[in-house]
């Protein structure tokens, strides 16, 4: 019966298209949640009535967030080629793919992070004046503590996002599950395959939202 219905499959590329998958978005959910996090908190600490309060620095990190975060992903890796070409050598394979990955989801993420801190009272950052908290203080102590549950549920939304990336990557030759499920499934129309590297990812994305829930709950303090 396995045979049947899955003796098309190469399970073999299907793994290491697997690790492909999981190494892309191991290393641009990282670079994302550090990138992010420092742009959202610029973003925040910048704008009116915060800590940092500049109206310059604000509108040009607003400006270049909202321009990365609206070009579409697939237009962008073609926008990158240059760059990727001279970081990395080449357009294809895993390390390829990563610039495209980190710049077109770090700025999605900052500003989750900007949106979770907005959403932090007031008066907990204004006690923590009072008695002498320093800026850095602040940032330690309060800021970050008090939103990361919304800071971790939202980098839980950009890791599923950024394996859909991952698969869109993969067809233009960035390797993957979505590289394997186009050459070897929908080019040769083998729809075993592509129907085996669909479930894989969703396999994946249900995992990630697993963790995410469990970490988010567990750092709620409500």
């Amino acid at each position: 019966m396995i045979d049947q219905w899955f003796g098309k499959v190469k399970w073999d590329k299907l793994w290491d298209a697997t690790l492909e998958t999981l190494y892309m978005t191991s290393i641009s959910v990282t670079a994302t949640f550090i990138i992010g996090l420092i742009l959202g908190m610029i973003l925040y600490l910048t704008s009116k009535g915060n800590l940092w309060e500049h109206a310059l620095v604000n509108g040009v990190f607003s400006f270049i967030v909202n321009v990365f975060r609206s070009i579409p992903f697939i237009i962008l890796i073609v926008l990158l080629i240059p760059f990727t070409r001279i970081l990395v050598g080449s357009m294809l394979g895993a390390n390829a793919a990563l610039p495209a990955l980190i710049i077109g989801a770090a700025p999605f993420y900052a500003r989750m992070v900007e949106i979770a801190l907005r959403e932090i009272n007031k008066g907990v950052i204004e006690a923590s004046q009072a008695m002498g908290a320093s800026n850095w203080d602040i940032i330690r102590k309060v800021l970050i503590p008090e939103s990361l549950p919304a800071l971790i549920s939202g980098i839980t939304v950009t890791a599923i996002a950024l394996v859909s990336y991952t698969a869109m990557a993969g067809v233009i030759g960035a390797g993957g599950l979505g590289h394997f499920a186009y050459l070897e499934g929908f080019q040769r129309n083998n729809s075993q395959i592509t129907l085996v590297a669909t479930v894989v990812i969703l396999l994946v994305v249900f995992f990630i939202q697993w963790m995410g829930d469990y970490f988010t709950n567990k750092t709620d303090k409500r």
